[in-house]
């Protein structure tokens, strides 16, 4: 694996190429043909990559990942190969990606509640009536979703939809493992104070064609965290995740409109350090372990 400690101070990779730069990660394709995945400070909503970034959170958002496959390694396989030495990057197997976005909802919140105020249902799942903002499902559901381009949104699918995308026989299994993989994470973070409201998992692929989980896990940019003794059905929640974020730019602190198609104004002193606070206490909850950098 290549001297991350010696390369990434000059913003070099000492044997890789540069294949994709995401919202938050850095893609590379090492020698050997492995893949190396570098978590960046970067943070992204609305579609947009903010300024300036938080400190740490790569690191944050990697070793939690790290943490997690283990806790899901009997459920399902990962690509990891070996952590990196830097604390933000992981050396991983290739994936041929399924064309899905794996989502599991076990309370009802953002896109989920707003289909369901428009038809009762989410993804075509019929839900009962009188649900509010935060309330617990009668059971986690598979809410899918369609894998846009960069700067388009998702759309939500119907299981039926996904099945006709990559067959019955796939559906079906992509719904088992991303309902397994919630129902784990949801139990083991709710034993350390934390509600998993909903969670996005990416699912490929090996060589052997196994269904492996990639990039992060049940980590806060892909998941929703609430603190389980403040949750209270019928309100916004606070929040372990980017949400403080979303909260502060649709504020009218920000100025911001996000239909005005401008860029999101850049993010104040205090808002940068309070999230990069509950990235931090996310990660020291779930883990019981302290974070330092």
């Amino acid at each position: 694996m290549p001297d991350l400690r010696a390369s990434m101070a000059t913003g070099r990779l000492v044997g890789v190429k540069p294949l994709h730069s995401g919202k938050v990660r850095d893609l590379y394709q090492a020698d050997d043909g492995l893949l190396l995945m570098v978590a960046s400070d970067r943070i992204s909503a609305f579609d947009h990559v903010l300024t300036p970034e938080i400190p740490d959170k790569g690191k944050i958002l990697t070793q939690l990942s790290l943490w997690w496959f283990e806790q899901l390694a009997d459920v399902v396989p990962n690509h990891l190969v070996a952590p990196g030495e830097d604390g933000r990057s992981m050396l991983c197997r290739p994936l041929r990606m399924v064309p899905v976005e794996c989502v599991a909802r076990g309370y009802l919140t953002g896109s989920g509640l707003a289909g369901y105020r428009r038809t009762g249902e989410v993804c075509g799942i019929a839900l009962p009536p009188g649900l509010e903002d935060g309330s617990r499902l009668p059971e986690p559901i598979f809410t899918p979703t369609t894998k846009a381009p960069v700067g388009e949104h998702d759309e939500p699918m119907t299981y039926a939809q996904v099945a006709d995308e990559v067959g019955e026989e796939v559906a079906r299994e992509l719904r088992r493992i991303t309902l397994a993989v919630y129902e784990r994470g949801a139990r083991i973070a709710r034993e350390r104070g934390i509600v998993v409201a909903d969670t996005k998992i990416e699912l490929g692929w090996d060589d052997n064609g196994v269904l492996t989980l990639g990039d992060e896990v049940l980590t806060p940019d892909s998941s929703r965290f609430w603190p389980l003794e403040e949750w209270r059905p019928g309100r916004p929640q606070p929040s372990f995740d980017k949400q403080y974020v979303r909260d502060w730019l649709l504020s009218p602190a920000s100025g911001w409109n996000p239909s005005s198609g401008e860029a999101p104004p850049p993010l104040p002193p205090e808002v940068v350090e309070r999230t990069r606070q509950r990235y931090v206490e996310a990660y020291e909850r779930l883990t019981g372990r302290s974070f330092s950098p």
